[in-house]
């Protein structure tokens, strides 16, 4: 005897989407990105508190002066070059897996921020940008009164 199950069309739509969505994060997210022409893409942390978001990217051994960061509406950008250092007459490399060249990383930020206050800190390779709430987009807590 057989048993019959039916068909749902939009639960393999759901399964598909999945599917999909994490092809796209395991594609784009985690370590660092390389793509096929050698270019490189930092890794990012985005977290947030009440006061701020706080965004960390991992770019060490770069110079200071070769990383830009912008704010256009809600988009933050991070772009930069990784320049290769010069190769020691004497070395023999037998294995480089240190990538190199410009970046870029746009991230679209969740609420409105102080522009005038954003501060970028980079120290012992992470960049870490801090893009204070503007007060309308902190939350407020409202008090229940008893009657």
């Amino acid at each position: 005897m057989f048993e019959l199950t039916p068909w749902r069309p939009f639960g393999e739509l759901r399964t598909l989407r999945r599917e999909m969505d994490k092809l796209w994060e395991d594609f784009f997210g985690g370590q660092e990105l390389v793509s096929t022409d050698g270019v490189w893409v930092p890794a990012i942390d985005i977290s947030e508190t009440k006061d701020a978001i706080i965004v960390r990217a991992e770019i060490p051994g770069m110079d200071v002066k070769d990383i830009e960061i912008n704010l256009t509406g809600d988009v933050l950008t991070i772009k930069g070059e990784k320049k290769q250092k010069a190769e020691e007459k004497d070395e023999n490399f037998h294995r480089i897996e240190t990538r190199y060249g410009a970046f870029q990383r746009a991230i679209r930020v969740p609420v409105s921020v102080d522009s005038d206050k954003i501060q970028a800190k980079y120290e012992k390779g992470v960049l870490k940008i801090t893009l204070p709430k503007k007060e309308e987009a902190k939350p407020k807590q409202i008090e229940v009164k008893v009657e």
